[in-house]
């Protein structure tokens, strides 16, 4: 049985529903939308669709050798590209020329089971620039009974060329009163489901990662540490080490969400402001607080990087407490 999809899963779905039926699904589809928000699981489910042999309606059957090969993730015309492994068994942080050649040799293979094939690609901006181009040619040209499906949190970032030749698909975030009962369904308070939307910016999907794993306790922590900093009660070198250790990246994803709801906050803007909540008093100048928040992305970016993390991270923190 298919898990339900979310309302504006759904209505995205129903967009793409619509194309098929009336026989004006591209070859080309790219998903686009903000992070969790289940692009891949909707890219995943039309696939499934479009593969299947006996579909009703809007839903594969589940119980043809299609389904049940895609369900076991063994379907050899169901084609992925993703990060691949580097030497130390670690994810790269680019999609390679190499991968996107083996994907246009497989696509012009015949299919070996279904009528068709589907490729799905993801994150497609983290594509280089050489991928790209090796892609691009796939899109011009394609094989008949192909459908290549790019899922992208980021779709500004794909070239103009490669995002002229697909048919977008949008994934948008839903009014918050709908993000709201859908997290209440899953049974979280509306207080706590409330905050974590506050902190996700609207979006359900970030805001449900925030409930289940402790992001809202972590981005709590973050602000008292930068309160405590400020006030000079906690050191920069200390602090910048728990941070090294214990999720350094979404610490300082924190400190600038932090941050911008600080400065909107103080602007006028229907914002909760942690900071402000943890203690921080309204005398910091704004310029230097934007200044200092894009510092902290420029850290982020430079994680794991020739430069020890600690090290960034302290810099960092000793330029906060810098700033009064």
């Amino acid at each position: 049985m298919s898990v339900a999809l979310s309302p504006w899963q759904a209505r995205a779905y129903a967009q793409v529903l619509v194309a098929l039926e009336a026989g004006r699904l591209p070859h080309a589809l790219l998903i686009g939308g903000a992070v969790h928000l289940g692009k891949r699981a909707l890219a995943r489910r039309l696939a499934n669709r479009l593969m299947c042999s006996s579909p009703q309606q809007a839903e594969a059957c589940g119980q043809c050798r299609n389904c049940t090969l895609i369900a076991a993730g063994t379907h050899p015309d169901l084609l992925e590209e993703t990060f691949e492994l580097n030497d130390k068994g670690e994810p790269r942080k680019e999609i390679l020329i190499a991968q996107m050649r083996r994907l246009t040799e497989k696509l012009m293979l015949t299919p070996q089971i279904a009528a068709g094939q589907v490729a799905l690609i993801h994150p497609a901006e983290a594509m280089n620039r050489s991928a790209f181009n090796a892609l691009l040619k796939t899109l011009e040209e394609p094989p008949s009974g192909r459908t290549i499906i790019l899922i992208s949190d980021q779709p500004q970032r794909l070239p103009a060329t490669i995002r002229s030749r697909c048919q977008w698909l949008r994934v948008d975030l839903p009014p918050r009163a709908e993000a709201l009962a859908w997290l209440v369904a899953r049974g979280w308070d509306e207080h706590s489901a409330g905050e974590a939307l506050d902190a996700a910016q609207g979006n359900p999907g970030l805001a449900l990662n925030y409930l289940t794993d402790k992001g809202l306790t972590l981005r709590r922590s973050v602000a008292k540490d930068l309160v405590a900093l400020a006030e000079q009660r906690e050191s920069a070198v200390a602090v910048a080490s728990t941070w090294a250790e214990d999720g350094p990246a979404r610490r300082l994803r924190f400190c600038g969400e932090l941050l911008r709801d600080h400065l909107a906050a103080r602007h006028g803007a229907q914002r909760a402001d942690l900071l402000a909540q943890a203690g921080l008093r309204h005398v910091r100048d704004p310029f230097a607080l934007a200044t200092w928040f894009d510092a902290s992305v420029r850290t982020l970016n430079g994680l794991d990087g020739p430069m020890r993390n600690d090290l960034q991270i302290a810099e960092l923190l000793l330029g906060w407490q810098r700033l009064g």
